[in-house]
């Protein structure tokens, strides 16, 4: 479903991916894991072409992410991916609701105000929310409200490929737990294409079918979930177990 091919970027002397290779299968769920500033969102930047590698290549089924597209055409292509932002991204100033049917109220997939209310009232009670919680503003919500209504937007038009950024940053152990199980049960149900950037190993361990380890702008290694831990690549093992001693620096 995706590919990345030796793929390189750099901002100014900055080099942030230094040959990326890596695939990701249709209906499979891969989690990119590395400490802050090792480039996971740059990577998935590059897959959203909303970043252009100076080198290499994205596919997304065989077609490079950065040729060419008319408005239309680049409508089409980012209609096939949702997204859960790290911070929830909400708008302030729109109701639940239409923060859910964000996509629906615009665009190429436009739809009636009331179909799209009641897609968004759907997908709320498909991560948990009441029916009343449509009315309310994001500002009225709990942290892991927050987090629910923006997963209920990430799959409020039926995407293909669902991106998660940091999808337990803030939250609490069993609010993050919840969330975890939520994201896990959702992409399997939908059959979609789940790609995850994140440190956290409780996360791997709940949504990951395959894992890629990203440090220093290469992937180290990448394997199914259930062989990560007898890897014996030394960037995987410090990461996983969390070692102040080994390859990767520790910032002092």
């Amino acid at each position: 479903m995706i590919e990345l091919r030796d793929v390189h970027k750099a901002f100014g002397s900055n080099k942030v991916l230094q040959g990326v290779d890596l695939k990701i299968d249709k209906g499979t769920s891969m989690v990119i894991i590395g400490g802050s500033g090792t480039g996971k969102s740059v990577t998935l930047k590059c897959v959203l072409g909303l970043v252009t590698p100076d080198s290499g290549q994205v596919l997304l089924e065989g077609q490079d992410v950065a040729s060419n597209r008319s408005n239309a055409e680049r409508d089409a292509f980012l209609a096939r991916f949702g997204m859960l932002f790290q911070g929830g991204a909400l708008f302030d100033s729109l109701t639940v609701w239409q923060n859910v049917a964000f996509r629906l109220l615009r665009g190429s997939l436009k739809k009636p105000k009331e179909e799209a209310r009641a897609i968004a009232v759907e997908k709320l009670r498909r991560v948990g929310l009441k029916p009343e919680t449509a009315d309310m503003f994001p500002a009225e919500l709990s942290g892991g409200m927050q987090k629910r209504v923006g997963l209920a937007r990430a799959i409020a038009a039926e995407p293909e490929i669902i991106f998660f950024d940091e999808p337990t940053t803030g939250l609490d152990p069993i609010m993050a737990g919840v969330i975890n199980e939520l994201i896990r049960e959702i992409v399997v149900e939908m059959g979609a294409t789940a790609m995850t950037i994140t440190h956290d190993m409780s996360s791997v361990r709940a949504i990951a079918d395959n894992v890629a380890m990203l440090h220093g702008g290469v992937i180290h290694w990448t394997g199914p979930v259930s062989e990560m831990d007898d890897a014996s690549d030394p960037y995987l093992r410090q990461f996983i177990n969390g070692s102040a001693e080994g390859p990767i620096e520790a910032v002092r």
